[in-house]
């Protein structure tokens, strides 16, 4: 990742990010991480899609590290 990218990151809000990692739970069989970093390597995802999940894996990487 850039540092533009980092600048510039749109803000993804927390709950929106909490409820998409309980629905990547859903879809991924209690894998969301895995779900999430799949679903990326998508072609063609929108950009939104694309921020909403990185949002997510940052988020659960986090989660891990504690």
């Amino acid at each position: 990742m850039n540092l533009l990218s980092m600048l510039f990151r749109p803000a993804v809000a927390d709950a929106e990010v909490r409820a998409e990692i309980w629905r990547l739970g859903v879809r991924h069989v209690g894998w969301p991480l895995e779900g999430a970093l799949n679903e990326l390597r998508e072609p063609n995802l929108p950009m939104g899609r694309a921020v909403l999940l990185r949002a997510c894996v940052d988020k659960m990487k986090l989660e891990n590290q504690r």
